[in-house]
């Protein structure tokens, strides 16, 4: 009642987005590992899980470009149903039993969600142009949203594509975003003209119109190719080689914040906890987004999933609902711990916050890897050794995410705003990398590595994140006036 009415407009926009994305997501990785037989690709487990990596990463660097698209050209409002459009496409030819049209389904993905999702985040900011607490609070209904999509969309997909048939749980996935789009183009009189126009059209809005041109047509050329085989892709080398580019890109960008872009030294200072902020989050997403990678894979081939109130096993995919009702249950007592808190003069630091949601990320692995051993020498293990993984690796989420974002703002020059934010969204797509290549050395072949590399990841994440525990108060005084 005390919101605009937009607010539920977006709502459900993004609700059926999420449906659809995580939906399809919750499928990919067994639909790509399953046998030829069973309607699958029959691709090995590495190769499965390096495409992924690759999927999830693409998501997030092709936001950037979205994000200048919407605003130089075509304004937020028209971004968001071309992108929503683009979404539907993918899924329904990833509903074409066709391995080309896999692989241009995805791309399609991809890029529909470049051009909405970070779009439709703007034009929930763009309803409050007060600010204030008004628009937290309207963020987090819109947050809600989000993980009320990702709930229902593995189980709806998830019991398509796993029960029937691969190819309809992606089909499920494209009506759902044409629900969104439909529920949207009814409703979108509430948003007035919020986001309507461009908000930061160029002086040359005509050159900026061929340069869109241009890399349209090449990225058409360049799938052309690659479908054709002309171009020749190996997925797990991609994954690498494109790993390495998007650290070079962050060491490059921090080298010339540091020395070449004229900050003063309180700006400096508050790059480099940036630069902290960066390797935390790329740590903690590469972890976290084992979640339709090998622990997709683990819950499919070595957990227990009977139950007396189903005739038939509980899909794999199903699983992956789990961190969304995790979130909309804990997220609102979350939020009441940092208010109590803050009322007291305890609220935890940024540095603190990223420290615990990395230890919180090493004590879910050290769950995954005691069942991963139980389930190597006995047989499949009971849902409760995942259920209590996605648990901490939840309240780690809670942790990291809520505040790196809006840390990223406060702390960046303010010329630089946009920028970070890049880097930021860049760090998240690196994470998303390592993700699917770790997830290719834990399955598969290398399944009897499973103990010993999730371990690994407890030692490391866990170091770094009682590192940062530790010099919480150094990284506090390098920002001292940011809360």
């Amino acid at each position: 009642m005390n919101h605009p009415r937009g607010l539920q407009t977006l709502f459900f926009t993004e609700m059926w987005e999420r449906f659809s994305y995580y939906g399809m997501r919750a499928l990919l990785v067994l639909f790509m590992t399953a046998e030829i037989q069973r309607g699958g690709l029959g691709l090995t487990d590495r190769v499965a899980t390096a495409i992924y990596g690759l999927y999830v990463a693409g998501v997030y660097l092709s936001a950037l470009p979205g994000g200048w698209i919407a605003d130089r050209l075509l304004g937020a409002q028209r971004a968001l149903m071309v992108g929503g459009s683009l979404i539907a496409l993918g899924h329904f030819t990833l509903a074409l039993p066709s391995l080309k049209a896999f692989y241009l389904g995805l791309t399609l993905v991809v890029l529909g969600t470049g051009l909405l999702k970070p779009n439709i985040s703007a034009l929930v900011g763009l309803l409050y142009p007060e600010g204030g607490a008004r628009r937290d609070a309207g963020f987090t209904i819109f947050y809600m949203g989000i993980n009320l999509g990702a709930a229902i969309g593995p189980l709806v997909c998830g019991s398509l594509g796993e029960r029937i048939n691969w190819h309809y749980g992606f089909g499920a996935a494209g009506i759902g975003m044409v629900l969104g789009l439909v529920q949207f183009h009814l409703t979108r009189h509430r948003l007035g003209n919020i986001g309507l126009t461009p908000e930061h059209r160029g002086p040359d809005s005509r050159r900026d119109q061929k340069w869109l041109a241009a890399a349209v047509g090449g990225l058409v050329i360049l799938i052309a190719l690659c479908l054709t085989e002309v171009i020749h892709i190996e997925p797990v080398r991609l994954a690498q080689r494109t790993s390495g580019v998007i650290v070079g890109m962050a060491v490059a960008y921090f080298v010339w914040a540091f020395f070449f872009a004229g900050l003063g030294l309180v700006e400096k200072r508050r790059v480099g906890v940036i630069l902290i902020l960066f390797i935390a989050s790329a740590l903690f997403w590469s972890g976290y987004e084992q979640a339709g990678s090998s622990l997709n894979l683990f819950a499919e081939r070595y957990t227990n999933r009977n139950t007396p109130f189903l005739s038939q096993p509980m899909p794999a995919s199903w699983f992956q609902s789990l961190p969304a009702i995790f979130v909309i249950v804990f997220a609102p007592v979350v939020a009441g711990i940092w208010v109590w808190m803050a009322k007291r003069g305890r609220n935890p630091s940024l540095g603190a916050k990223m420290g615990w949601g990395l230890v919180l990320l090493a004590l879910g692995f050290l769950v995954v890897a005691m069942a991963s051993r139980r389930a190597l020498a006995n047989g499949p293990v009971w849902p409760t050794w995942l259920v209590a993984t996605y648990l901490l690796h939840v309240f780690g989420e809670l942790l990291i995410s809520p505040v790196g974002l809006s840390s990223v703002t406060k702390l960046a020059p303010p010329r630089l705003v946009g920028q970070m934010m890049g880097i930021w969204f860049l760090g998240t797509s690196l994470g998303n990398l390592m993700a699917g290549l770790f997830a290719g050395e834990v399955s598969g072949q290398n399944a009897a590595a499973m103990p010993a590399r999730f371990l690994q990841v407890v030692l490391f994440s866990g170091s770094i994140g009682f590192i940062l525990l530790l010099f919480t108060k150094r990284i506090r005084r390098l920002m001292p006036d940011v809360e």
